[in-house]
């Protein structure tokens, strides 16, 4: 939905169970649209106002939906929904099977994933009109286990930013590209964000401009958050930098006390087999240690002094409320992302809801999917 200074908004169907563009599309028309109808009768949005999508497509639901793009341009011109924004991250399988690491694969030093984000890039161009800002985000690069070539990297991103440039000026768009930090990607934190971005412009110092256009960050405000760092000041680096922010992902990491003996049994509860659950734990000398999931950061504290002040779990959790006791969580990064808005309206005008857990959260705090969605877009809303 669109909000004032041209913000959009809308939540990620990357939380629907669905590979093909059949299962995708039928999604759409289940789950999409009775958010978008509960919406309207709670008052969030006006009966006649355009609902925005983010729309997940993996390769299969993107090789299959492109030769269908009118057909589809169509049924959203007749629902009065739009799509401003793809999340490409996820490549295959994202439900029901198991994800973990296997959801940086194929990494940007691959041709293959050149080539499903060329892709994404067609497919939200033709599905909107001229003068509109369209955005695709995508993993940062590759995952630091994978010891990627970077150099493959830059050369693949160089190409999609030349694709991007000649495809936003034959059809008078701005399409943008959007690298998501995670722990343990490629880059992961503020500082290594920053210096990536001046490695990729040194690797190509002749298309400087054109990659600071075409090619930025995906803020993702749970991701930040457990790499400890503060949102109003992360934000205001890239900004200096001129790291453009193509969009925001608004999402909220569990937060525990590794000293709390009923944390540590609660936090097995989260412990489950389709994503990775990166654990990254504060020190009492201010480092970070981190671990690749939930059972690596149980091994090491059952072998080795624990002495951890904090620890943070990349667990989705939802925004509208805070888990029971002894957990809390990151909300406030997601916040400060808004009220930076305030003060820097013009920082970023792509804002997604991206809770993508909701199948596999403890049984305690699920709900039907619409209810909680719509709970999410009411905490978003009523924190602007």
């Amino acid at each position: 939905m669109k909000l004032s200074c041209d913000i959009e908004l809308a939540y990620c169907t990357n939380i629907h169970p669905a590979e093909s563009w059949e299962e995708t599309f039928s999604a759409l028309k289940k789950h999409t649209l009775e958010i978008r109808n509960q919406l309207r009768m709670q008052g969030h949005i006006e009966p006649e106002q355009p609902y925005a999508i983010g729309l997940r497509l993996s390769a299969q639901a993107a090789n299959e939906l492109e030769p269908q793009l009118i057909q589809f341009r169509i049924w959203l011109a007749e629902n009065n929904c739009y799509i401003f924004t793809i999340n490409g991250f996820p490549y295959g399988a994202f439900h029901d099977t198991r994800v973990k690491e296997k959801v940086y694969q194929p990494d940007w030093s691959t041709p293959a994933r050149v080539t499903y984000t060329k892709q994404m890039a067609r497919i939200i161009s033709g599905l909107n009109a001229p003068k509109t800002s369209l955005s695709v985000s995508t993993l940062p690069g590759s995952f630091k286990a994978f010891h990627a070539y970077e150099n493959a990297i830059m050369r693949n991103l160089v190409e999609l930013a030349e694709f991007l440039e000649l495809l936003s000026t034959q059809n008078d768009q701005n399409i943008h590209l959007g690298l998501e930090p995670e722990p343990l990607g490629h880059f992961e934190n503020l500082a290594e964000t920053v210096a990536f971005f001046q490695r990729l412009w040194n690797f190509a110092p002749d298309k400087v401009e054109l990659l600071k256009r075409r090619i930025g960050v995906n803020y993702d405000t749970c991701h930040f958050a457990l790499e400890y760092e503060d949102c109003h000041d992360a934000l205001s680096t890239l900004m200096t930098h001129e790291i453009l922010i193509s969009k925001v992902h608004l999402s909220n990491a569990l937060v525990f006390d590794p000293q709390d003996a009923r944390a540590l049994v609660g936090l097995r509860e989260f412990d489950e087999p389709t994503y990775l659950h990166q654990v990254l734990c504060l020190t009492p000398d201010g480092d970070i240690h981190r671990f690749t999931d939930i059972p690596e950061f149980f091994e090491w504290i059952e072998t080795h002094d624990n002495t951890y002040l904090e620890a943070r779990c990349h667990f989705h959790v939802p925004l509208y409320e805070l888990p029971a006791e002894p957990f809390t969580t990151t909300l406030k990064h997601a916040s400060d992302a808004l009220s930076f808005l305030k003060k820097q309206p013009q920082y970023c005008t792509h804002f997604e809801i991206e809770t993508y857990t909701w199948k596999v959260l403890p049984d305690h705090l699920q709900q039907p999917i619409e209810s909680m969605i719509c709970a999410e877009y009411a905490w978003v809303l009523g924190s602007l």
